[in-house]
This record gives C-alpha cells, sequence and structure tokens, in this order.
C-alpha cells in the first residue's frame, strides 16, 4: 500500500495544469566540439538568453518562462539551509503564473511580478512571515535586500514539480546585475546551471518543430564557438508530464522520481506480495488436509466442485480485506515515520490517497485473494468424497514437493543475502562516520558568515580564552560540496589539470591541523601577497608531473579562472577533503579571505559553554542576523546519514520482511509435513522412538534445504556486494566473521521455524491416530 501510494503520488505532479500538453521544459545535454554527445546526465537548466531569442526570432512558441536561482533558499527541505534567508525561492518571469496556473488570492496577476524587488509568496509563506491578511505592501529582507510583498498565492492542493515559498521578479535581477550585486550572466549562452526554461508551444506546434528550432540556436550561438576549453551542449525537449516520474536528472529545480526507481520499489512490492502469496497457498494446503472430510460431505449433499471452489475462493478474498484493512491502519500509524526519512522529506512525500487509491487497494485485495486461493481452493475443490471419508490418511495432495521446496532455497537465499547486505552496509556507514579524513573534525564549530565580516568576527572571538583557533574558509571539507578550476604550467600546454579547491585564510592550516610536508603556507604580515601565492596537494603535484614534492615549490602555475600566475610555496598531504565516496583528488588552497562563507571555531571546554559564548561575540558583530552554527563532526556525519542512513533503514525492512516471509513457508512446509506423517510418527512412537529421534526426523529435510541456502547465498551475497564496494576507494570488509553472524541469524530464525512445528510430534497421542486401524 505504501508503495502504491508513492508511486499514485509521484504521478499526481502537475496533472492539475490544463495546457500541461503544451508545456516544455528545455534542458541542456553536453556535446564535445563536433556536436557529439559526450555522455553522463542532462542537465535540468538551460541558458537564460533563450527567451528573448525565441520569442524575438522564431514563431510557434505562445510563452517563454525561466526561473534563475539565488533569490533564497534551495528546493530541498533538509538541513543545510541559511537560516537567516526565510524563503526558498526563485526569480521568475510575470508569464510564470499563467503558465503554471497560480492563482492570487491577493495582488494583480497582471503587475505582481513586473517591477525590480517585487515578490509574491505561498499562501503557507504569507502565514509564516506576517500576521497580517494580507501582508501586500510589506516588506521582507532576503539576502540583505528588501523586497516588496506584492502578491500571495492561493493555498492549493495542486502539486507541482517546482518547489518554493516565494518568487520574486525577474527585474530584480537586471536591478542587481547593474549595482554589481551579482554577475551579469544575462547574455551568456554557456552558462547552462543559473536558471531553468519552460515553453508553451502553440496547439498547432509540433514537438518536432520546436527541438528543430532549438537546433538551429545551437548552431548559431554555441556550436561556433571557437574555445576548445568551453563546456557546450544541444538543447532538448522534455514534456512537463514527464518531469516526475522521468529520467534522472542534473540540477533539478524540485523534486522528482526517477522511473528506475519507481520500477524498484513497485519490483519490490511485487516480489513481496507473490512470496506472500506462496506462503498463504503453502499453509492453506497444509491445513488441507483437517477440512477434506467438509469437503466429502458437502459434495455428497449435493455441492458440485464450483460451489466448493467459489467457497475457498471467497475464504481467501476475504483474508485479503482482512489484511488490507489491517495494512491501511499499520500505513497511518507508520506514515509519520516514512516521512521524516531524508529522501521522503526531499522529494515532497505526503503519501495523500483518494477515492481512485482506495479502489485500486481493493482490486488489488481482490487480485491477491485470487492468486493466494486459486491452488487450495482447486485442490480442496477436487476431492473425491468416497476416498477421503473412506481413508482419509491415504489422501496426498502433491506426490513430488521439488517446486515447493526449490521456492524455500530460493526465499532462504534471499534473506541471507538481504541479511549479509544491510550487516555490509551497516558497517560501511559506520567507517565512514569515524574514519580519520585526515584533518581535524572534533571540537570545531562551523559558523555561516551570511555576509559578516570574516576579520570582524575572528576579532570579537580571539579574545575568548577556550577558543584555541580561527580561520575563515569558502566551504566546508567533506560534507558534499566540492569547488573546482583548472590550473596550467604554461598556456602551451595541451589540457588544462582539474584542481579542487578551498579559498581561504592564514589560519586554516593550523585551524584544521592539515599536514604540510614541504614548503610554507600563506603568512599573516602579509596578506597583499598571499593572493599570488597557492598551496596545493601531493595530488595535485602528482598531477603536474614534478618529481617530488620540494619540486614543486616556486613553480608557476596558470589559474584559469582570471588567467593569473600563482607561484607554489607550500605541498600538503593528501587528505580527504571530499567525501569518502571518491579518492584523494588534486586539491588548490587559495587565498582570498573577502570570498570566504564560513569560519571554522576550534575549542576546548565544554560544547555548550563555548556556543553561549559565540553567541554573543556574533550578536556583537552582527546583531541584526541569528547564528548559524553547528559542530564541523554533525556536519560530515549528517553527510553520510542522508546519503547512506535511509538505505540501511530501507534495507533493514526488506531484511526483517524477507526473513519473515522465509520464515512462513518454512512453517508452511512444517505443519503440511507434520499433518501428513502423523501415522508414521504414531507408528514409531509405539515402537519405542524417542521424542529427540522423531523431532530429528522431521527436521532433517528443512535443515538440508537450510544448508543449501546458505551454500547458493553466501557466494552470491558477495557477489552483488562486491559490486558497489569495489566502487568505494574506502570500503568495508566482507570476512568470515560477517558470514558466521549472517549464517547463523538465518540459522536460528529457520531453526525456531522449523521446530515450533516438529515439536508437535512430541504431544501426538498414538491412540488417537490408530484407533481406527
Amino acid at each position: 500500500m505504501a508503495v502504491m501510494m508513492l508511486v499514485a503520488d509521484q504521478l499526481m505532479y502537475d496533472r492539475y495544469n490544463t495546457k500541461r500538453d503544451r508545456i516544455f521544459r528545455i534542458m541542456s545535454r553536453q556535446v564535445d566540439n563536433n556536436g557529439v554527445t559526450a555522455g553522463g546526465m542532462d542537465n535540468a537548466s538551460s541558458p537564460m538568453t533563450l527567451r528573448d531569442e525565441l520569442l524575438d526570432n522564431y514563431t510557434g512558441i505562445e510563452k517563454v518562462v525561466r526561473l534563475k536561482r539565488g533569490f533564497g533558499n534551495n528546493w530541498m527541505d533538509i538541513d543545510g539551509q541559511d537560516i537567516n534567508i526565510p524563503v526558498k525561492g526563485y526569480f521568475a518571469d510575470p508569464e510564470v503564473l499563467d503558465m503554471f496556473e497560480y492563482e492570487l488570492e491577493h495582488g494583480d496577476p497582471l503587475t505582481v511580478l513586473k517591477n525590480p524587488f517585487a515578490v509574491v509568496l505561498s499562501h503557507e509563506a504569507a502565514r509564516k512571515l506576517f500576521t497580517e491578511e494580507n501582508p501586500v505592501g510589506l516588506t521582507l529582507k532576503v539576502n540583505k535586500d528588501l523586497y516588496t510583498v506584492t502578491g500571495v498565492l492561493k493555498k492549493s492542493s495542486n502539486k507541482s514539480h517546482i518547489v518554493f515559498d516565494a518568487l520574486a521578479s525577474m527585474a530584480t535581477v537586471k536591478s542587481l546585475e547593474a549595482s554589481h550585486k551579482i554577475k551579469n550572466e544575462s547574455d551568456n549562452w554557456f552558462n547552462f546551471w543559473e536558471g531553468w526554461t519552460y515553453i508553451l508551444a502553440n496547439k498547432d506546434q509540433s514537438e518536432t518543430e520546436l527541438s528543430s528550432t532549438l537546433d538551429k540556436i545551437y548552431k548559431q550561438h554555441i556550436a561556433t564557438s571557437t574555445n576548445a576549453e568551453q563546456y557546450k551542449a544541444k538543447f532538448i525537449l522534455q514534456h512537463l508530464l514527464d518531469i516526475t516520474p522521468g529520467v534522472l536528472v542534473n540540477n533539478s529545480i524540485g523534486p522528482s522520481m526517477p522511473w528506475i526507481i519507481v520500477y524498484f520499489l513497485s519490483g519490490l512490492a511485487a516480489i513481496i506480495m507473490i512470496t506472500s502469496c506462496f506462503n498463504f497457498t503453502n499453509l492453506s494446503i497444509a491445513r488441507a488436509l483437517t477440512r477434506a472430510k467438509e469437503v466429502g460431505v458437502r459434495k455428497v449433499n449435493g455441492a458440485g466442485k464450483s460451489h466448493i471452489l467459489i467457497q475457498f475462493l471467497t475464504e481467501s478474498i476475504f483474508v485479503a480485506f482482512i489484511s488490507l484493512l489491517l495494512a491501511f491502519f499499520m500505513v497511518i500509524a507508520f506514515k509519520p515515520i516514512m516521512l521524516q526519512l531524508n529522501f521522503a522529506r526531499m522529494l515532497q512525500w505526503d503519501l495523500q490517497a483518494n477515492y481512485v487509491i482506495y479502489g485500486v487497494f481493493m482490486l488489488f485485495a481482490i487480485i491477491v485473494g485470487l492468486l493466494a486461493g486459486i491452488l487450495p481452493a482447486a485442490l480442496l475443490s477436487a476431492f473425491q468424497p468416497i476416498k477421503v471419508l473412506k481413508k482419509l490418511s491415504d489422501v496426498r495432495l502433491f506426490s513430488r514437493l521439488t517446486l515447493r521446496r526449490s521456492l524455500i532455497v530460493i526465499q532462504f537465499t534471499l534473506s541471507l543475502i538481504f541479511i549479509l547486505t544491510i550487516m555490509l552496509l551497516y558497517n560501511q556507514l559506520d567507517l565512514f562516520q569515524s574514519k580519520d579524513h585526515g584533518f581535524s573534525v572534533s571540537n570545531n564549530i562551523v559558523i555561516r558568515l551570511n555576509g559578516t565580516s570574516a576579520e570582524k568576527l575572528k576579532t570579537s572571538l580571539s579574545g575568548l580564552s577556550s577558543i584555541t583557533s580561527i580561520s575563515a574558509v569558502s566551504h566546508l571539507p567533506a560534507t558534499g560540496e566540492s569547488r573546482g578550476t583548472a590550473f596550467k604550467k604554461e598556456m602551451s600546454d595541451g589540457e588544462w589539470s582539474e584542481f579542487s579547491y578551498f579559498i581561504a585564510d592564514e589560519d586554516y592550516l593550523r585551524t584544521m591541523k592539515i599536514k604540510l610536508i614541504a614548503g610554507k603556507y600563506f603568512a599573516s604580515i602579509d596578506p597583499a601577497s598571499n593572493r599570488n601565492f597557492i598551496v596545493i596537494n601531493e595530488a595535485a603535484a602528482k598531477a603536474l608531473h614534478y618529481d617530488s614534492p620540494v619540486d614543486a615549490i616556486g613553480q608557476q602555475l596558470i589559474y584559469k579562472a582570471d588567467s593569473t600566475r600563482k607561484t607554489i610555496i607550500g605541498i600538503l598531504a593528501d587528505y580527504n577533503h571530499q567525501i569518502l565516496f571518491s579518492e584523494i583528488k588534486p586539491l588548490a588552497i587559495i587565498y582570498n579571505p573577502d570570498e570566504c562563507q564560513y569560519v571554522h571555531v576550534k575549542f576546548t571546554g565544554n560544547y555548550h559553554d563555548v556556543l553561549k559564548l559565540v553567541t554573543k561575540a556574533w550578536s556583537s558583530v552582527n546583531p541584526d542576523s541569528k547564528l548559524d552554527a553547528q559542530t564541523l563532526e554533525e556536519k560530515i556525519t549528517g553527510v553520510y546519514d542522508t546519503l547512506f542512513g535511509d538505505l540501511v533503514n530501507i534495507v533493514g525492512v526488506i531484511s526483517f520482511l524477507a526473513i519473515f516471509i522465509s520464515c512462513m513457508g518454512l512453517m508452511g512446509m512444517a505443519t503440511y509435513t507434520t499433518e501428513t506423517r502423523t501415522k508414521e510418527i504414531s507408528i514409531r512412537k509405539v515402537l519405542g522412538s524417542e521424542n529427540a529421534q522423531l523431532v530429528l526426523l522431521l527436521s532433517r529435510g528443512f535443515l538440508k534445504l537450510l544448508s543449501l541456502a546458505v551454500l547458493i547465498g553466501v557466494p552470491m551475497a558477495w557477489l552483488l556486494n562486491n559490486i558497489w564496494l569495489d566502487m568505494l576507494p574506502y570500503r568495508t570488509s566482507f570476512d568470515v566473521k560477517l558470514i558466521a553472524i549472517g549464517v547463523a541469524t538465518m540459522l536460528i530464525l529457520g531453526g525456531v521455524t522449523i521446530a515450533s512445528q516438529t515439536l508437535r510430534a512430541v504431544f501426538i497421542n498414538p491412540v488417537d491416530n490408530l484407533r481406527n486401524e
């Protein structure tokens, strides 16, 4: 039910739009200098220049709407947002309201996004930010600029792939560019990342004609570029209804579930249901002999085969409906937990159902009931009255159990694979969170500057005795954010060497306790000359083909960003400046405190006591903003928990279901065996067999099945898990201890299941079973 609700939730996105058949998003696909697709995922974004080009020079397009990042926080509703920015949103063209059919509760739709620094709020954002019923005319500060509220959207249950609290006018961008607050990208055909472009095509315009238009624009403005280093991309169309569920893309504007996840979850649900149906069938057949006389009596009294068949199918469907009712209440109970998963928050799940979904649930229950009950019903309805009423002990439902035994082996093989996988995932997550990254993580408070002067904050904090070191940096290491640039020794060299980089001040190395193996670091006595220097790591020195770190000292590199030359003054020991999903890559540290976004505060003593002192120091420097602080350790472990934690939880639930269902199937077979061998057991007891011997006799075949599952499951688990483990430079081990724990877990659970039925042999009374012999 949860999977069906999830898929239904995703299929509801953008379906409300009456113009949905004519709306397309323009995406970018990287190509080489010859126009050949370079591979990799497509970008959901495209250059901002497309709007004017399409409207001014081409026909067949009714409207073009752009949305641009830079206003407010990102759309992802997880940790990492700037707490001093009250909204998440975009700059947008005025036509956005009409194209996406956003209705206004307050404001004039013709003018709300016309003037610079105008903003339209969602209904929820307006209620959160203002106490007034109609906040139109009031102001809101975002990124240190004052915006006037010109409109408020009506509250709506419509689901859109574009997630925002507010939309600011695109005219604001021109004003910000004119005042040099942001870089002018309005005429840049090679910036494929800042904005998203949507078109509303004329009713008579085909997708093929639109694609031809975009190809012409590519050839005119992008293909003609002679800069071999320039990122180039062609434009492709994506229909509005193909966005979510859709293909996996880079730079998404909002929640979008790839089809592959839908297929995976649907397949998983199908496997769980099919195996459950099989187990229901097993248990029903196992108990069928107890109802054989009932079937015989009914047939003697005139019931036909079809009557018996319908009776047992009806019972099976009734059981399915009872299960459906229980499942519904379980989904209600567990829904808050499911919605707190990080990816559920990112994808904006709500798991709301409607009458259509409820109807699908009812139909699904009927289908499940039929699948689970058809075989037992067919077998029971085929009983011959004279046989079951004369001598029940001679009745056999199956002469060969090869298929059922094979399915039990398959089920327990899958269970063992899941058990070993969840153990590996847990160990891998623990390794990520506990491994030494090569820099100091503990006792390190990270402060987001939010435009505050790093130098002033450092001065305010420096007098505190519990603070040992303070440094400013552009972004945080090992938290998932990576910035790249490129260097060359000489312009005549062929390709640029790609580097990751951090912008930092003169105290960064000391604060982070990063080892310097050659040369020196930036000096505090001469900040101006520091801008001409650069510090690189060992991997960078190797990438530049220096014989040793010492040989790199004093050499000059050309910085691609501004073509300036920078002298290498120091070589750092390699450390994991990125998350541990990738190997250590070339790194450069560039001096420019003015571009730093964070401050690291190294401290001693109690964290909460130090945080109070830091908060007081922050208030003295920037009283108008809240302190946005967190420990570096929390930041790093949070990243791994977001990327890996949910996966551990999900696979854990799957593992539980797999082993539980497998045990139910095993119980069915054990029950059937015990039921059909009661006469044999009774004779053995009369002849003096011990209880332990009887239990072992009944269990031996099942233990062989479990052993076979172990022999198949361990190699398969090793092969499957090594596929993803081999992709990681830092991986946990698939060792004998892990295998032993996993196998023991499965054998214990399987053994308890078998024993729950075979121990019944101990309590069988021979007199009851042999009195008629």
